[in-house]
């Protein structure tokens, strides 16, 4: 067992022990719990606490800067001084996204524009 996991017991018995989990909101209602089966169980409370920091994998947060990165270019013209290296660095995103086998789909073509489409309105 590992240490964290011993010290989350630990605090729980003593919580319970106190009666601090008598009378929650929700007591007795099935949980909602979110689908972590694909997720290794070694990995779960650390993806768990990730996820609860904010933080996003790796290949999320690419999509999420190209998109960023996308949009900016889109608004700024192609003399502005900036432009080149935005544009190399969108491109460098995408290449990653690709090689985690992820679709880029998403940033061009029909369905970027079905997005742009949706936002405008």
């Amino acid at each position: 067992m590992w240490l964290i996991d011993r010290w989350a017991e630990r605090h729980i018995v003593d919580a319970q022990r106190k009666g601090e989990f008598e009378n929650l909101p929700g007591a007795g209602e099935p949980l909602v719990l979110e689908d972590d089966s694909s997720v290794p169980a070694e990995l779960r409370s650390a993806y768990r606490l990730l996820k609860n920091a904010g933080c996003l994998p790796p290949e999320i947060q690419h999509r999420k800067d190209a998109l960023e990165l996308q949009d900016l270019l889109k608004s700024i013209n192609h003399e502005h001084p900036d432009y080149h290296a935005l544009s190399k660095k969108f491109t460098l995103l995408e290449l990653k996204l690709r090689q985690a086998g992820l679709s880029t789909d998403f940033l061009h073509g029909e369905y970027a524009n079905k997005l742009i489409h949706k936002v405008e309105k």
